[in-house]
């Protein structure tokens, strides 16, 4: 299984010092909207995202549909079917996607140590 593009959503406290103080280790911003408190910030292979409001605990997060540059891919497994696998082994879904939909759509899962593992599909 392929879940997409890797990276780590981390709650802050205040977006702005976040943003210059990874800036300060090479991150540049590529996505987001600071005013709105969520920025996605790049380096190389490296991206993290900053949310300020928006999440409670730093998420690793996944996107199904993005290729390892941020740009959609034309072949791959959707969010929904994700979800549906994750059902049939058992896997508790925290906030499924609905399935009646197709498009944009996300579910949280959980790892054993109670991490949210966030499957977000922006395609």
């Amino acid at each position: 299984m392929t879940i997409g593009l890797f990276s780590l959503s981390l709650n802050v406290k205040d977006i702005a010092a976040s943003k210059a103080f990874y800036e300060l280790l090479g991150f540049k911003a590529v996505f987001g909207e600071e005013t709105q408190g969520w920025l996605i910030l790049d380096n190389g292979a490296t991206k993290i995202g900053l949310f300020q409001g928006m999440i409670k605990k730093n998420t690793l997060t996944f996107n199904p549909g993005w290729g390892p540059d941020a740009a959609p891919l034309t072949d791959f497994e959707d969010v929904r079917a994700i979800q549906k696998r994750l059902k049939a082994a058992d896997v508790p879904i925290i906030s499924p996607a609905d399935e009646t939909t197709t498009g944009p759509a996300n579910c949280i899962i959980s790892d054993p140590d109670g991490n949210p593992v966030l499957l977000d599909q922006h395609v």
